[in-house]
């Protein structure tokens, strides 16, 4: 993951059943490259045992305020200095409340109290601890010291009760961590816009005209961009993909839907991305209620759907970045839509290709621009969005050399 690899975390871990998650969160941290540290309050050992998050980190993970065998004269200063950021989850009321307040009474609240690294809480209680009017002026209090509060979401929680207190998912949690600490990247202050997703066409209310694309390239340049500080809009075609964190996403069906969308939020964009499939072609007209099956056989008039990055055309600043999802003559039919659509660049790859067809997690292409092509390595659909928007960036620097 572009900005967590060698990155100094501390994660935090309080009393709540939501510590279990923890633990899957610590995991995934340290698969990303990440160097976790994870202290735990007492309660939160009564829960899952530092040995679980030793485990899956390989580096100790910290009870005792006073610990001394960790070579440390003062541990939570160590932590608290060399942290890039210190994440919470679980947070419970009583960790809030510490936080906010300013008390110290482990080694969770002492660390949060000694760093000036960005810190992210993700709470997780009953709704009813949640809702309480304590508990929000808390987080209240946190949010305006400019902390980053990261749900909860509603749910079943561990109680039987429903309601407001479950612990964001991890994926949610680990965005959050990426936003905060790509604010100051290379795309800071840059607007960046990034269409996905396949588009449906109507031929009646229960049929359409579509493809395949699951939008996982889109969504994956679009989580990229925001590691990288853009302001980050996504407009997307239907997709069953979670939203990204700190990403406006504008859903959208139609092609002309998406065509509007983009148009619209293009006009103070730095950059545009278009890797949505969208549809070629289109009913010439909806029919109004279902056809029914008695009928021997069906006859679609189709017309050509809007071309939108033809109607995007050029504007100084603005980097236009294409992409030519192609069965045949790859590299040709690349070079041709470059031309045509006058792009920046143009992202092609063989969607018959072993593992960069569509809705797989990874992807094979190559970056043509005017200056030649780059034939990418197999590599996760992530990283190619991290070499794309390398160009991006670069693209953006020579436009605007200050």
């Amino acid at each position: 993951m572009y900005n967590l690899t060698d990155r100094e975390i501390v994660l935090g871990v309080s009393g709540s059943i939501a510590a279990y998650k923890a633990a899957d969160l610590a995991s995934k941290l340290t698969q990303a490259g990440v160097r976790l540290d994870v202290v735990l309050t007492p309660a939160a050992a009564k829960f899952v045992t530092p040995l679980t998050f030793q485990s899956v980190s390989g580096r100790p993970a910290y009870v005792d305020m006073f610990d001394t065998a960790s070579g440390a004269s003062e541990l939570h200063i160590e932590l608290a200095r060399r942290a890039n950021a210190l994440l919470i989850a679980p947070a419970s009321a009583t960790t809030i409340a510490r936080v906010a307040l300013g008390l110290a009474e482990d080694l969770v609240s002492l660390t949060a109290l000694a760093t000036r690294a960005p810190i992210i809480v993700c709470p997780a209680m009953d709704p009813q601890m949640f809702e309480h009017e304590a508990t929000q002026a808390h987080l209240e209090t946190l949010r305006r010291r400019g902390l980053h509060v990261v749900g909860p979401e509603e749910g079943r929680l561990a109680s039987g009760h429903t309601g407001p207190g479950r612990m964001s998912e991890v994926q949610t949690i680990i965005g959050a961590l990426r936003y905060v600490l790509g604010k100051d990247a290379d795309l800071a202050g840059r607007k960046v816009v990034v269409s996905a997703g396949g588009t449906q066409e109507p031929v009646d209310p229960v049929r359409y005209v579509g493809n395949y694309s699951s939008g996982k390239m889109g969504y994956a340049l679009a989580e990229a961009a925001r590691d990288r500080g853009a302001d980050t809009v996504l407009v997307s075609g239907p997709a069953a993909l979670p939203e990204p964190y700190a990403v406006r996403v504008l859903p959208v069906r139609q092609a002309t839907e998406m065509r509007d969308a983009v148009l619209a939020e293009c006009a103070d964009a730095d950059a545009v991305i278009m890797a949505a499939a969208v549809a070629d072609y289109q009913p010439a007209e909806a029919v109004g209620q279902k056809i029914k099956r008695r009928q021997k056989g069906l006859s679609l008039s189709l017309v050509r759907t809007p071309d939108i990055l033809a109607e995007i055309g050029r504007r100084a600043g603005l980097v236009k970045v294409g992409f030519a999802a192609e069965s045949e003559n790859l590299l040709t039919n690349a070079r041709r839509k470059l031309d045509d659509k006058r792009l920046d660049l143009i992202v092609a790859n063989n969607v018959t290709a072993e593992g960069s067809g569509f809705g797989s997690d990874t992807n094979r292409v190559t970056l043509v621009d005017g200056e030649g092509e780059e034939e990418l390595p197999l590599m996760s659909k992530y990283e190619v969005a991290c070499r794309v928007l390398d160009r991006v960036a670069a693209a953006l620097r020579e436009a605007s050399p200050d």
